[in-house]
């Protein structure tokens, strides 16, 4: 078993805010990725049309990760979960994925401006090598629904700004 206790890191940021490039370094730091739209690809491309689609498929998948990413951190694993934590109800099942594993944690918030997002989110569509290209329109129909995490939600929140 590991010495250091498992840490379950989580992603609250804007599309193209950043959340997969931190997780890439943490990985390089020992942590074991698990990457939505990895995932998502993999299993459910074919039927991800739109966010409806999306919203649906998501829940699936957390549904299934959700006790895996206990096991693995009880097992002594840190685990950086390529989720977005966007919302009360997102963070809510990263919560209970925390209490199941009875594991330290940190929600890190990638507090990046629209403006930012929108630039960075156009070069990542130009290079066509992440999973989902999404449109200006999906960035602003989705970032509507975005909540940034507050106090009383519980967790030990590292802002992180545009700089990285």
């Amino acid at each position: 078993m590991p010495d250091a206790q498992p840490m379950l890191h989580m992603m609250c940021g804007k599309i193209a805010a950043g959340k997969s490039t931190l997780t890439a370094r943490l990985a390089a730091e020992g942590a074991v990725v698990i990457a939505e739209d990895d995932w998502l690809s993999a299993l459910f491309a074919d039927r991800m049309q739109d966010v409806a689609d999306y919203v649906r498929c998501s829940a699936r998948l957390r549904d299934a990760m959700g006790p895996h990413v206990a096991a693995l951190l009880r097992a002594g694993v840190t685990v950086a979960l390529d989720f977005p934590a966007n919302t009360r109800d997102s963070r809510a099942w990263m919560r209970g994925i925390i209490d199941a594993a009875g594991c330290a944690h940190a929600l890190h918030f990638l507090d990046v401006p629209d403006a930012v997002c929108l630039e960075r989110l156009r070069a990542r569509n130009a290079g066509g090598a992440h999973a989902f290209a999404a449109t200006e329109a999906q960035f602003h129909r989705i970032t509507r629904h975005f909540v940034p995490p507050a106090a009383e939600e519980g967790f030990t929140v590292i802002r992180h700004g545009p700089e990285g």
